[in-house]
């Protein structure tokens, strides 16, 4: 049973492709979230946690087996001819000290036997001998079993983290309600959506707290005057929402306020409803179409965690139940290829690179989608060599993989995501202006939220751009980025409301 996550249903690993694609896509989520009583939310998280609890428990193997790994068990075998000396070799080379050591421990002849005891026992010098013998019959039977202890937990971590992490707090609590909000059932949600939605929160935790805490003191002033919108508009300035997409937001909201009184409560819902429809640009699900080559640009500037990112895309896909496959086209950086590979192991998904140095990087996306097509790939990840804006030959090799990909595949679904860092905020925008020209940008994916970022910047994007934001990283790890969001972007934003 796989979680697929651009659809956000489970789908049995034993279907074939055609029947995971039959079957009815996840209802978008709701730009409007249902209207849940608070003890209807409880009930909710109650039954979810119940389910979650009830999956890991099947899903998990036996204790036994983990428990008692082979090595150990071999290791405690080793131990007792180590410790019973007088029924080997050395017991034979020295048979007189076996007698002595026995024979005091018995009944003792006379009252004056005790004392006599010291004169056998054997002194550190007489030890040593036989203890370096000891340890190299150990080691020498410690060299066949290496193997029962592999490093592999770097290269495949297990996004399924086991039911000690499931823990019923008040992060389980929000989550689920947020899931509950867009109609999702208890049995539906998993325990990987759970974990990211509270790295979500935390990750806009810088942001969230400034706007949450002026939002509270303006809102109890009372009813919203033209006074306290202005501060709405410094506030959301601050948080890098932009110019055009703040006048956006305060004329609706003077529009509502001269229609009626405005009550605090229902000025941060409308607050929130305004920004979850300027989030929402384009299809709101973005998912690789099956049985179908999807290739996939990857673009951006050093240093947005473009080579992280695609690692991150791969094992989503992979984990989702898609064939994917990676291009490493980045042959302008020293050893972006080989970083480029380290992910692709930890994802397991396999990389198309060029063993020569300084390799043409529209060949290397050349041989990628004529493997991928031989492989019967679903889904190509290109990473593509990072750039600044402002280089007008770099910029020409990118358009040069784009006219690539579209003579070399022309039924395949090629999509162009540009990968922005969100602590740039602003001047991200400019990259994507220039980006959009050569690369014919079709979504932007938004890294790093996890650090001084602030999360208006994805208003900004959509308004200016009218680019929808497919993905949102959160976080350094392999699980820590997902697909977008609007709904649970605002309400990771402003989750006190």
């Amino acid at each position: 049973m796989a979680f697929d996550w651009f659809r956000r249903r489970y789908t049995d690993s034993t279907d074939s492709p055609g029947e995971a694609e039959s079957s009815p896509p996840a209802p978008a989520p709701a730009t409007e979230p249902a209207e849940i009583s608070p003890e209807d939310y409880l009930a909710f998280a109650k039954a979810a946690y119940a389910n979650l609890k009830a999956r890991t428990a099947a899903q998990a193997p036996p204790a036994t087996e983990e428990s008692a790994p082979p090595a150990r068990a071999e290791s405690v075998q080793l131990q007792p001819p180590a410790s019973t000396e007088d029924s080997g070799p050395l017991a034979q080379a020295e048979p007189r000290e076996p007698v002595q050591s026995s024979t005091p421990t018995q009944e003792p002849a006379s009252p004056e036997s005790p004392p006599v005891q010291p004169a056998a026992a054997p002194s550190f010098f007489d030890l040593a001998p036989r203890a370096a013998e000891r340890l190299q019959a150990l080691q020498a039977s410690a060299v066949d079993e290496p193997k029962p202890e592999p490093v592999t937990p770097a290269v495949a971590p297990s996004p399924e983290t086991g039911p000690e992490e499931l823990v019923f707090d008040e992060g389980f609590r929000w989550s689920a309600e947020i899931l509950a909000a867009q109609g999702r059932k208890p049995e539906e949600i998993s325990v990987e959506e759970i974990s990211w939605l509270q790295k979500l929160r935390r990750g806009l935790g810088k942001t969230r707290l400034n706007l949450i805490n002026q939002l509270k003191a303006l809102v109890g002033r009372g009813p919203l005057d033209q006074k306290a919108v202005e501060e709405i508009e410094a506030l959301l300035l601050q948080a890098d929402v932009g110019i055009d997409a703040t006048e956006q937001i305060i004329q609706a909201l003077q529009k509502r306020m001269r229609e009626e009184v405005v009550p605090p409560e229902e000025a941060v819902k409308y607050l929130k409803q305004q920004m979850r429809q300027m989030l929402t640009v384009g299809n709101p699900t973005f998912a690789p179409q099956r049985d179908t080559l999807n290739i996939w640009l990857i673009v951006g500037v050093n240093g947005a965690g473009k080579t992280t990112t695609i690692g991150k895309i791969a094992h989503v896909a992979r984990k989702s139940g898609y064939r994917c496959l990676i291009a490493a086209a980045d042959t302008f950086r020293a050893a972006a290829v080989e970083q480029l590979k380290v992910w692709a192991e930890r994802a397991g998904v396999e990389v198309i690179a060029n063993p020569s140095p300084n390799a043409d990087p529209a060949a290397v996306v050349f041989d990628a989608i004529t493997a991928a097509k031989a492989r019967g790939t679903e889904l190509l990840l290109v990473d593509t060599a990072g750039r600044l804006q402002n280089k007008k030959n770099l910029m020409d090799e990118l358009a040069k993989i784009r006219r690539i990909v579209d003579k070399k595949a022309p039924e395949a679904k090629v999509e162009s995501l540009l990968v922005l860092d969100a602590t740039q905020g602003q001047n991200g925008l400019r990259q994507a202006e220039v980006f959009a020209e050569a690369a014919k940008l079709s979504g932007v994916i938004l890294t790093k939220l996890d650090s001084t970022a602030k999360g208006g910047i994805a208003l900004a994007i959509t308004q200016q751009m009218n680019l929808p934001i497919r993905f949102i990283g959160a976080g350094e790890g392999l699980e820590d980025l997902r697909p977008f969001s609007s709904y649970e972007f605002v309400e990771a934003l402003l989750s006190e409301y």
